[in-house]
């Protein structure tokens, strides 16, 4: 454990899960509360947005920073994920000197090589970003099921930017029978729509801006599905992306939001979800609309 000083605002920071177990221990209570948003760092206004609400609805706020290796299954994507902690830690400082950070190295939270386990989340795990990211939710599994028996949180906050991760740990937290609330947050959004994502900062200005586009790809489309079926919509938005070679479409779905299978003919009792990848110069961005 650290105190460091930021512009003379104090806080803690923890690098080891003992230190941090032991000082949590020390100041819960049985009527308190502890909030918790797990990050990988490079934080932006919507990772804070999560730890204002979790200051709002919590005695004690933990923040974990962790750039977690068993989610990539591109060692290239995982490489030049963006770092940057001291920065991280003045973002949060400067929000409250109250909140706790937990930025541990990889042997606090692995023992030996990193791997992850195997996790069943009922075919969740199966659809879009699991079938272009074979082994991803695994690994995802892998550390928030870590960091809530570290952390042992009363609730955890999470983006809906990431709805099918949000969706497969409310499963994790289900299958498992942890003791904590999951709270969905809204998607935090840059002037342009473009949702915000620590991988935005991997983009030039025009890149930014031309990046509106899935957005509006993503308005488009739920306007589209009150006339037409979601296999026309879904051809609609790959033909829009070919038509600008800025972008690469990696995939485009609507899906029931609870199963996250694809929309195969519309039943006005489901409520559904686009779900979009694309690459901008290699930079790979996602994002998400409700359809409802």
């Amino acid at each position: 454990m650290f105190a460091v000083n930021f512009n003379k605002i104090a806080m803690y920071i923890f690098y080891g899960n003992e230190a941090l177990i032991a000082y949590l221990k020390s100041i819960k209570t049985s009527h308190s509360t502890i909030g918790f948003v797990p990050t990988m760092g490079a934080l932006h206004q919507g990772h804070l947005s999560l730890m204002q609400k979790s200051l709002s609805e919590n005695e004690c706020t933990v923040v974990s920073i962790f750039v977690n290796p068993t989610q990539f299954n591109n060692p290239e994507d995982l490489a030049k994920y963006p770092r940057a902690l001291e920065n991280d830690i003045k973002k949060i400082a400067a929000l409250s000197p109250e909140i706790i950070v937990y930025a541990p190295p990889i042997e606090d939270i692995y023992v030996g090589k990193p791997s992850s386990q195997f996790f069943d989340f009922d075919g969740l795990e199966n659809q879009m970003e699991g079938k272009f990211r074979p082994g991803h939710f695994n690994g995802v599994g892998t550390i928030v099921k870590r960091l809530f028996e570290i952390v042992t949180p009363t609730n955890a906050y999470f983006g809906e930017k990431d709805f099918q991760q949000l969706q497969i740990i409310k499963k994790l937290v289900a299958k498992n029978y942890l003791k904590v609330a999951i709270q969905s947050c809204p998607i935090y959004r840059e002037p342009n729509n473009l949702a915000m994502s620590s991988r935005n900062e991997l983009l030039s200005s025009k890149e930014k801006q031309e990046a509106s586009l899935i957005y509006k790809t993503l308005v488009g489309a739920k306007e589209k599905l009150k006339t037409t079926s979601a296999a026309t919509v879904v051809k609609w938005v790959q033909k829009s992306f070919e038509k600008n070679p800025s972008f690469t479409l990696d995939y485009f779905q609507i899906a029931d939001e609870a199963t996250l299978l694809p929309c195969v003919r519309k039943n006005k009792n489901k409520k559904y979800r686009a779900f979009i990848a694309v690459f901008v110069n290699n930079i790979r961005l996602i994002d998400t609309l409700s359809l409802n």
